[in-house]
Order: structure tokens, then C-alpha cells, then sequence
């Protein structure tokens, strides 16, 4: 066992190993990667199975903000390098994955990153009271501090029906069309991964049936990335047009071998739970990934949730029950669990560097990055709407991350930039602030946003704002440790929240009751005074 103890060890060289590295290395701390691969990415090497990302790559944009071209960008990491931008390797708007792989590989090169490849941390023990030691494949010892699991979710998530270990998997199953001639196929599992198998047998396979528990959930109406993509929908149309594959809603009972193929039973939603049984030549479980916590030892092995898929964290990214074992990329995910983006590059960049931010206000005693602004409703409504007007986090963060415009009796506000609601709230910041997030509106997810009749006129959306289905910032006033105050944006179709009339005197408004405690409006803004015509 080494005598060096480290502050910081990572699991892990994929996207958020990689983009914590960088934050460690240019913050100069001391830290180790450990890759159990022999490159970065190699999650990435594997899959999609069908080498298409669905995480978007818009090179044109119509604009050189950098920040701004971070929105259409799911790919990059962050850093100040214009060369280390993933637009730069491909134009294609769904990249392949062997691209994203080699745009890893130079990120990790540009930094000098400390990673040690075909390292597999194999135990994770408890070193003392507050640290941890690491054993790897080959025997060596690693302590550390604080221990940061970046690894995804590594391990193949197999629901619990009998006969399941009988049937191929996705991360095994061949991706040759060619192999499925004629043949009836059960697809298991209703996510991308599942109509990304399907829709490659389109051609080939006589049958193909896509089964689960749930409903399929359609990305652009829930706004949740994971949920089931444009790209690999071609399937619905084969069911809809009935071209003999279909969708079934139910559970899977059990699955036996019979006759060269298999009889699966099942439960179905949709018929009164009647169960029937199904022949098939193949069975493909495709239900996604969960968390590999074999390497951890009893005493430290974070307590799980959501069929065990993922590590149960506080609002700092920790494990609930092992004080110094935190977790970032995909994992970071429980915490808006099939809500916003923290299981996506696009979302978590975002949340590591927040955690990187906690980790040295933690664990160093450094304060989070900020600026003063003058605390007066001019002042605060120009600060908040040129954030949000440009902010690729707020925006693909929303609801997750805000910005946090902290006040005191006295002197100028203090504005902090991209820090977690949760961690937050509690109370790490100041007795009072202002929590500034782009949201959706309630029940967003059960509205049709092609159904041309819920649209609301350009006159209707300041006074409609807390109504609004569409993105839009909301500004919530804590005090004490309680909410107090609630203010909503109008949403704007291009959002380009800056209209005189429309954005900035009631946000004006707003701050000046609230930073009064007159509950009511202390006059017109300046830029309402001689207001521009009113568009929306």
C-alpha cells in the first residue's frame, strides 16, 4: 500500500472523468484517474451498439457566443479551448461514436491528464475513519481523501423474470441484420436502446415486438432526452401501419426455451391483465444499465435506489451513507431521475463542475466563484436577464441548476453562477437569495405542442407566465429557509427574454417588492420609460 494519500481519486475516464480531470488539473490539486480500458471513453468503444449518438452536434448555429452554441452543443466538454469543441470534429448532427471517442482521447491528451489506463479498481475499502483505499487489477494500493465514482452505469440492468439468463442481451447481440431473416423477435425494454435494436431489424426480421411495463414516452413531448428519440422512432410507423411488429404493454412473466426459440408469457395493461403466450425465435433484453457496486466493500458501499440502478446522493453529489464518496457524470442522475439532463454529457458537464465548485468549498475552504452586483431592481434585472438570455447551463440544466443572487441587510449582492437547487436550499449561501432557474411549466409533459389550439397570444404571455408550458426562467425569493416569493418570466419563441414592456418591468416589479417588503412596484424601470413598440 502507498504512504501517498491523495485528495482527490476518480473512477473512471469517460466523459466526466475527464471533465472533473481537467477542472482538478487546472485548479492544481492532487488527483489520479483510474481507466479500466486502455483509452478514454471506452464505454464509447462499445456503445451505441449501432455507433449513432443521439446527443445533437449543430455545428451552425447563427451565432459565435461560445456560451450560446453550447445550447445545440451535447457533446463538448467545457474548457477554455476553442480547438477542444466536439463541432469541430464532425458535422454531423447525430455524430458517430468512434468520433466522440477520439474527440475524448485528444481532451485527455490537451490537459496531460493523470490517468492510469487498464487500471480496474476491483475493491473499494474504507482507509480510516474519513478515507478510502482502492486496490486495482494488478495489486496496487490507491488512497485517497475523497473518492469520486465516474464510471457510468457499467453493469447491464436484467429485470427479475424467470428464464431471462436464458435469452441475448444488448451489449452481445449481433447487430447483423442479416441474422434475423425471417425470424419472430421480443424486443424487452421500450428506451433507445430497445428501438435502436428494433429499427435495424426492420427489414430483415418477419416480427418484431417491442414489450414492457410502461408506456412509450416520447422526448419531444416530455422534454426528457432519454426518453424515446425521433431518430430511432421509425419503428411506430411499422406498428401503427401494421406491418406486422407491434408494441405490447404488460409484463413479461416468464420466459422458457422451446423448440429452438421460446415461449414467453405475459400480462398484458391493455386486456384487462389477460395472460397469454408468445413464440419467438430470439429475445433481446435491452433495459438498460445500472451501477457496478461489486469492487465495494460492505462497510462503504453506498445504499442504491431505483431498482438498484443508481447510488442514493444528497444534494452535494455524496452518498447518503458513506461521507466522502461522491459521484459524477450519469450518475449524478438520481437526483432528477427521468426529469432533466444530469444522465447526458449536455446536462452533467454542468453538475461536475458544480461538484468540483463543492468539493473545494467543502473540503478547502474556498469560497464559490461570484461577482458583486448592485442590490437594486435595475441592477439585479439586468444581471439576471443577460445570464439567462446566454446561459448554456441554466438552459440545459433546467431545474436543476440556478443562479443564486444572494442579499444581505446591507452593500451589494453577491451573484453565484450555476450552483445545484438542492445543495442550495440548504442554507450554505445565506440566510436570504434569490434563486434564478429555467424551467417548463407544470404539466408540460401532457401537453401537445403541436395542438396549434393551447397557443396563447403574444398579449396573454406575461399574465399567463406561471402557466406557461415552454421554457422560461422563474425567480424564487428564499428568506430563512423558506420560499417567500415566486416570479415567472413570459416565455418567448425564440427565447430572447429582453422586452421592455413584456420582461423587464415585471421582473423590475418584482425585485423592488421584494427587496422593499412594500408589495408594491417602486416605479418604472429605465428601459420602460420610453418603451420600444411592444413584440413579444
Amino acid at each position: 500500500m502507498s504512504n501517498t494519500v491523495l485528495d482527490y481519486l476518480v473512477i473512471g475516464a469517460g466523459p466526466a472523468g475527464l471533465q472533473l480531470g481537467a477542472l482538478l488539473a487546472g485548479g492544481g490539486h492532487d488527483y489520479q484517474i483510474l481507466e479500466a480500458g486502455d483509452a478514454a471513453g471506452t464505454f464509447f468503444s462499445t456503445y451505441p451498439r449501432h455507433r449513432t449518438l443521439i446527443s445533437n452536434n449543430k455545428r451552425h448555429t447563427g451565432t459565435e457566443d461560445a456560451e450560446l452554441n453550447l445550447r445545440m452543443d451535447w457533446n463538448s466538454l467545457l474548457s477554455d479551448n476553442p480547438e477542444l469543441l466536439f463541432t469541430r470534429y464532425t458535422p454531423r448532427y447525430f455524430p458517430p461514436a468512434e468520433t466522440f471517442v477520439r474527440y475524448l482521447a485528444d481532451f485527455a491528451a490537451a490537459f496531460d491528464l493523470r490517468i492510469r489506463y487498464g487500471t480496474r479498481a476491483v475493491r473499494i475499502s474504507r482507509d480510516g475513519a474519513d478515507g478510502f483505499a482502492v486496490t486495482d487489477s494488478g495489486g496496487e494500493v490507491w488512497r485517497a481523501r475523497r473518492l469520486v465514482m465516474a464510471t457510468g452505469v457499467s453493469r447491464p440492468y436484467i429485470p427479475p423474470i424467470p428464464g431471462i439468463e436464458s435469452v441475448e442481451q444488448y451489449p452481445t447481440v449481433s447487430v447483423d441484420p442479416d441474422d434475423f431473416v425471417d425470424q419472430r423477435v421480443l424486443i424487452l425494454g421500450k428506451g433507445n436502446s430497445a428501438f435502436e435494436t428494433a429499427d435495424n431489424l426492420i427489414e430483415t426480421a418477419a416480427v418484431i415486438h417491442v414489450a414492457g411495463p410502461s408506456s412509450v414516452h416520447l422526448a419531444w413531448k416530455t422534454h426528457y432526452v432519454g426518453h424515446l428519440r425521433a431518430v430511432n422512432n421509425n419503428f411506430l410507423d411499422t406498428y401503427q401501419l401494421k406491418s406486422q411488429n407491434a408494441i405490447l404493454d404488460g409484463n413479461v412473466l416468464s420466459i422458457e426455451p422451446d423448440n429452438g426459440g421460446y415461449r414467453v408469457r405475459f400480462s398484458f395493461s391493455r386486456a384487462d391483465e389477460v395472460v397469454k403466450e408468445l413464440w419467438y425465435d430470439r429475445v433481446i433484453v435491452c433495459t438498460g444499465f445500472r451501477l457496478d457496486t461489486s469492487p465495494f466493500d460492505e462497510d462503504c458501499r453506498p445504499e442504491l435506489m431505483y431498482k438498484d440502478r443508481f447510488a442514493t446522493l444528497s444534494p452535494a453529489f455524496e452518498s447518503v451513507n458513506v461521507p466522502g464518496l461522491y459521484f459524477a457524470g450519469t450518475l449524478m442522475q438520481q437526483r432528477d431521475f427521468k426529469k432533466a439532463t444530469s444522465g447526458f454529457i449536455h446536462g452533467f458537464r454542468y453538475s461536475v463542475r458544480a461538484l468540483y465548485h463543492i468539493l473545494r468549498q467543502r473540503h478547502e475552504d474556498l469560497p464559490w466563484p461570484q461577482r458583486e452586483v448592485a442590490a437594486d431592481p435595475d441592477a439585479l434585472t439586468g444581471a439576471v436577464l443577460d445570464r439567462v438570455n446566454r446561459s448554456s447551463a441554466l438552459w440545459q440544466q433546467f431545474s436543476v441548476l440556478a443562479d443564486l443572487v444572494v442579499v444581505g441587510s446591507t452593500g451589494p449582492a453577491r451573484y453565484l453562477d450555476e450552483v445545484p437547487v438542492g445543495y442550495a436550499a440548504q442554507g450554505v449561501f445565506g440566510d436570504e437569495y434569490f434563486a434564478v432557474t429555467l424551467e417548463y411549466g407544470p404539466d408540460h409533459d401532457k401537453v401537445d405542442p403541436f395542438d396549434i389550439t393551447v397557443r396563447r397570444t403574444a398579449q396573454d404571455a406575461a399574465a399567463d407566465a406561471p402557466d406557461a408550458s415552454y421554457l422560461h426562467p422563474v425567480i424564487r425569493h428564499h428568506r430563512g429557509g423558506q420560499l417567500v416569493a415566486t416570479h415567472h418570466v413570459a416565455e418567448n419563441l425564440e427565447n430572447e427574454w429582453d422586452k421592455p414592456l413584456a420582461h423587464r418591468a415585471p421582473l423590475r416589479d418584482f425585485f423592488a417588492r421584494q427587496l422593499t417588503g412594500s408589495g408594491e412596484p417602486a416605479g418604472p424601470p429605465d428601459e420602460a420609460r420610453t418603451p420600444a413598440p411592444a413584440t413579444r
